[in-house]
């Protein structure tokens, strides 16, 4: 099968589409446009009480495109949770191409010096495309989307999106729209700008990689 494009995949996104191949070892990816759309608001983000006292005190050092590679194919990995995965290797290529370009982002939690948890995606003006997260120790992935969220709306981004939601991710206050109010959303977060690095905090200092 021929490369796609990473081009291709950013027309895709802008269009309401995503890519998922069927399993980690697959050769044929599936293009989905689902209805409803999960979306996690970002003026309605909620921080569960518990998990709130856990990260006070930050216990896991975070970073920003430090580790974009160990943190796609951590995502990719086969858990006892997630025996099968969708992200295959075209898919992993495919996003470090759109990471060289600028396009797609990882967050990174750490913990002694260790890589812990995790979450990537892809930026396009103010829409941003969560696509997945890990976690190696309690709460590190957490620790990760809750940064990725205080960036986003640092940056002005208008839209978080999540494909699709679960029990877990609703505790954040994940919603599900209609496709045709998802369209609308991403038409408007496309006509605006937004800066993924705009917010630096002083505790993005690194460990080591």
């Amino acid at each position: 099968m021929s490369p796609l494009p990473s081009d291709i995949l950013l027309q895709a996104y802008a269009s309401g589409v995503f890519p998922m191949a069927e399993t980690r070892t697959g050769t044929s990816l599936l293009w989905l446009n689902p209805d409803p759309r999960a979306i996690l608001p970002l003026e309605n983000f909620h921080i569960p009480r518990r998990l709130r006292r856990r990260l006070r005190n930050r216990p896991f050092p975070i970073t920003i495109d430090r580790a974009f590679r160990r943190t796609v194919a951590a995502c990719a990995e086969a858990t006892p949770a997630r025996p099968q995965t969708w992200i295959n290797p075209q898919l992993e290529h495919l996003y470090l191409q759109l990471h060289r370009h600028g396009y797609a982002h990882s967050v990174e939690a750490w913990h002694d010096g260790q890589l812990a948890g995790g979450v990537f995606g892809v930026a396009l003006h103010a829409a941003f495309f969560a696509e997945s997260m890990f976690t190696r120790a309690t709460d590190a992935g957490k620790a990760a989307l809750l940064h990725l969220v205080e960036r986003l709306r640092c940056g002005n981004f208008q839209l978080l999106d999540i494909q699709f939601t679960t029990p877990h991710l609703q505790r954040f206050g994940a919603v599900e729209i209609s496709r045709a109010a998802y369209l609308a959303r991403l038409a408007r977060a496309l006509r605006h700008a937004a800066d993924f690095h705009a917010f630096r905090p002083a505790n993005l200092s690194p460990p080591p990689v």
